[in-house]
């Protein structure tokens, strides 16, 4: 369980820095409906690099009683721990405020409308986060940000916002009863060739250094820097005039009575697990525990393929659509 901060004044940044330095977990349940059963589970690892600086979130009664929000947030650069954490705290207080101004403006809406103002108003609060962080004169977010991937769900709709390469699956059944995972996101990395034409297009660069050829990076156009592996993500400021953008991909899910749970991590489970994987690892488990059973999965499989290399954080956010 945890507490949520929607939304800070400016004035009082440092203090709610040093706040959410000390005191915040990476991954916290807030429960602000009246259901007495939990609608999934969320759960984060430290890995082997440092900090763990990686945040989720899963918030019943988020908008609606019935209403649920998750998010899972991945932070790199010196201050991506900060970063992940603030986006963590705030984008829920600004989502329902950008969502409130848009209602306000369209009060002749019926129901089939509120998907869209939900999708007006994702990437309406995504813009504000991100001027919200380069605002801050206690944090540097000139090279270093966060993902942020976040699944909103309102009655049988799911809207979902993405930055960045952290991803979101769903779990759905096939006429024969069978388990089958769905991608709902696109992995917003540079080797996405729409993603790399535009950061070309303002004279940013894209390629992948000699010694690191599998991983294609963003750099600045006169120097080899700093080498970011995404092109969309909150923060990192000194790459926002070379393609890099914090508008979040859109995308819409009617739920029907196949789907079962959605699944978002950050890419610390989808470098060792495939989907189908983590489908099947949450289709055992409970709601409280299916979380927490694809982080140890995720760490057991870290160990396995990769014994010489340093773990990368791992965070999961679990969201089940029915009664198990």
């Amino acid at each position: 369980m945890g507490m949520c901060i929607s939304s800070v004044a400016s004035s009082n940044i440092h203090d709610e820095i040093v706040k959410i330095q000390d005191t915040y977990e990476n991954a916290i349940f807030i429960d602000s409906s009246s259901c007495k059963t939990p609608t999934g589970s969320v759960c984060s690892q430290q890995g082997q690099k440092g900090l763990n600086q990686d945040s989720a979130i899963l918030q019943q009664g988020f908008g609606m009683n019935d209403g649920v929000l998750c998010g899972v947030f991945d932070g790199h650069g010196m201050n991506g721990q900060v970063a992940s954490r603030l986006v963590r705290s705030w984008l829920p207080g600004l989502l329902l405020n950008q969502k409130k101004v848009i209602s306000s403006f369209n009060l002749d809406s019926n129901k089939n409308d509120y998907v869209e103002e939900w999708s007006k108003a994702c990437v309406g609060a995504y813009k504000v986060m991100d001027k919200e962080l380069k605002l801050q004169e206690n944090l540097d977010c000139s090279c270093s940000g966060t993902t942020s991937v976040t699944v909103i769900k309102q009655g049988e709709d799911l809207v979902i916002a993405n930055l960045g390469d952290s991803r979101a699956v769903l779990g759905t059944s096939s006429d024969n009863g069978d388990m089958m995972a769905v991608q709902l996101t696109t992995d917003l990395k540079p080797t996405v060739p729409e993603e790399a034409e535009r950061i070309r297009k303002s004279n940013g660069r894209v390629f992948a250094l000699e010694n690191e050829a599998h991983v294609t990076r963003v750099w600045l156009p006169d120097q080899n820097f700093p080498g970011l592996a995404m092109t969309r993500a909150f923060g990192d400021f000194d790459l926002k005039d070379y393609g890099v953008i914090a508008i979040p991909q859109i995308s819409h899910h009617h739920l029907n009575n196949n789907d079962k749970f959605v699944v978002l991590a950050s890419d610390g489970v989808w470098d060792v697990l495939s989907n189908k994987e983590v489908v099947s690892i949450v289709s055992w488990a409970t709601r409280e525990t299916a979380a927490k059973a694809v982080v140890d999965a995720a760490v057991t499989s870290w160990k396995q393929k990769f014994p010489l290399s340093k773990m990368d954080d791992v965070s999961v956010s679990c969201m089940f659509f029915e009664r198990r």
